[in-house]
């Protein structure tokens, strides 16, 4: 019996803030990226997204932002087999090829080990790092990247 009065408090502070939460969330008008056109009308075919021709590399909008991907990846295979990726941008090729070198994180475990090969934890590419196009935000953003982090 002990147990069931000291839980009810917290059980009313619970239904207290999902109230709310759920009231913040119903506030916010959601409209779908097709606008006001119903799911079974044809809408017009959205402008083709161009890639930049691979350039300099992309700036970064906070500390440990993965570098994005300045060029088109379209076919490019990163399988248990194959990393395309790999071809241009490994410690081997990357001179060859005016690459970015793969960082030396890369090259540990997630108990901090150095290892000869890429982690496998980091060799899946495309799961962190992305191409750009000249596409426009979907949605609005007031994100501000962080000027300095000497004042951390």
């Amino acid at each position: 019996m002990k147990n069931q009065t000291a839980k009810k408090p917290l059980l009313a502070a619970f239904g207290l803030c999902a109230l709310l939460l759920g009231q913040s969330v119903l506030a916010v008008e959601i409209q779908s990226l097709r606008g006001e056109n119903a799911i079974d009308e044809t809408t017009e075919v959205p402008e083709v997204k161009r890639y930049n021709k691979d350039g300099q590399p992309l700036p970064r909008n906070y500390v440990l932002q993965p570098p994005l991907i300045p060029h088109k990846i379209d076919g490019y295979e990163v399988t248990i087999k194959h990393n395309k990726c790999l071809s241009c941008h490994s410690w081997k090729n990357y001179r060859r090829h005016h690459a970015t070198k793969i960082s030396q994180t890369h090259f540990q475990s997630r108990d901090g080990v150095v290892l000869a090969n890429v982690s496998a934890r980091r060799y899946f590419c495309l799961q962190c790092h992305v191409p750009q196009t000249n596409a426009l935000p979907l949605v609005d953003n007031t994100f501000k990247p962080v000027e300095s982090v000497s004042s951390w």
